[in-house]
């Protein structure tokens, strides 16, 4: 990993640069398979899936037996993690609710919201080395509890046809009825414009790599709604003295390992901790199974030595990661002080991996510093709020003569003559 000692704040930007996302030379392939997809449907999806997944599907979508074949295949002990990472993500948005207030905003005039579920949504969940059956937990979950009328998920199959049964397990605990076997750039834009077995949604969750990130942005464009911008993974770990430079090189090391474009960075006040910390990392990767991926994804990966706490923190908040683990003495104190994160985990006992899987909150987080002006996905993530008045006739006297002035002076005549009529 980089160290970078004591760094000026005019370097900063160059100290937390990300990898850059070089997707300009393959945007012309995605627009081309966007654009046969939508115009050919099925048959493009069929004639994809047998060139990227090597598999000659028969159908598209899950049958109830592969369902079931999916149950009977998972161990026990697989199955209960599931089901109780669902309740625990279940209980924590469901306390999201939207409860609806009137407001007499002057005598004759209440204004109100209605929250409203997005009817139709589609959820993409990818296979491949790391198939990521959590993510379809923290989807649904919140997509059922916002109550949307039609839940469809999409994800790649494997040589033989099939989805990762874990994913078929979750989806199906998750009350995800329709799960179609389709992945990458297809199945962006088989959700985005329908085809005769995918139905088209209004809105489009889920992580993806690099062609999927730029099928969900044309898409975006003007046809349907994603859920965030979307760039590789990333933590931030805010650390003093007292961290445990074992708990910190394990959490880099979680992070590095999603895949070689994700980036790890510690902000820390300490030397010791810093060259510890670096000697765990070492020790730690050693033991990885995917230590090829983590150790590529090291090399853009930072150990930054800071002066004090409050450098430190200015450093997160231009930084604004995916997610934060702060490991301080006073870290309740410092949480309160962050204002550009995504998901913040507090004290040692608290690691990335938790909120990646079992503790409750989101893990569909903005990277890429958009944490700056997005949140994670949310209950809210799934509605729309509708904005309501009702105006009495004492309302329009009262209110209307400010209305008439407003539209006047902005020269729309019919705006004030709409009032002047109910005024005669």
């Amino acid at each position: 990993m980089n160290i970078i000692r004591y760094p000026e704040r005019a370097e900063w930007n160059n100290v937390l640069k990300r990898s850059a996302l070089h997707t300009e030379d393959i945007r012309p392939a995605v627009q081309e398979i966007i654009g046969k997809v939508r115009t050919e449907g099925d048959r493009a999806l069929y004639e994809y899936e047998e060139k990227f997944d090597k598999v000659k599907l028969a159908s598209l979508i899950v049958t109830p037996e592969e369902f079931d074949e999916a149950g009977k295949a998972l161990e026990s002990g697989l199955k209960e993690a599931i089901l109780r990472a669902l309740e625990n993500i279940r209980a924590f948005h469901a306390a999201q609710k939207f409860e609806s207030k009137k407001v007499e905003t002057v005598p004759g005039v209440t204004c109100w919201q209605k929250a409203v579920p997005i009817e139709k949504v589609g959820l993409y969940i990818p296979g491949g080395t790391a198939p990521l059956f959590s993510t379809v937990l923290m989807l649904a979950t919140p997509a059922q509890i916002a109550g949307c009328k039609e839940i469809i998920l999409c994800s790649p199959p494997n040589t033989e046809g099939k989805i990762h049964p874990a994913i078929l397990f979750a989806a199906q605990a998750a009350g995800v009825k329709k799960v179609f076997k389709a992945g990458g750039v297809q199945a962006i834009a088989a959700m985005a414009y329908g085809t005769e077995s995918v139905p088209k949604v209004y809105k489009i969750f889920g992580p993806g790599n690099q062609y999927v990130t730029v099928a969900k942005q044309e898409v975006s464009l003007r046809d349907v709604a994603i859920d965030m911008p979307a760039g590789p993974s990333e933590v931030a770990v805010l650390a003093d003295e007292t961290a445990n430079p074992v708990f910190v090189a394990s959490d880099l090391l979680s992070q590095a390992e999603h895949g070689v474009d994700s980036q790890a960075v510690l902000i820390t006040t300490s030397e010791t901790l810093l060259r510890e910390t670096q000697a765990e990392v070492e020790r730690q990767l050693a033991a990885l199974p995917r230590k090829a991926i983590t150790e590529k994804s090291l090399e853009s990966s930072r150990l930054i030595l800071v002066k004090d706490l409050n450098e430190a923190l200015d450093m997160v908040n231009e930084y604004a990661p995916e997610h934060l683990i702060i490991e301080t003495k006073d870290y309740q104190d410092i949480a309160e002080r962050v204002i550009n994160a995504g998901s913040v985990f507090l004290g040692p006992y608290a690691p990335e991996s938790a909120g990646d899987y079992a503790s409750g909150t989101n893990h569909t987080l903005p990277t890429n510093g958009y944490a700056k002006a997005y949140s994670g996905v949310s209950l809210d993530s799934f509605i729309r709020k509708i904005t309501f008045q009702e105006i009495t006739r004492e309302g329009i006297r009262t209110l209307g003569p400010t209305i008439q002035v407003m539209a006047e002076n902005e020269h729309l005549d019919a705006h004030k003559n709409a009032i002047t009529v109910r005024l005669l």
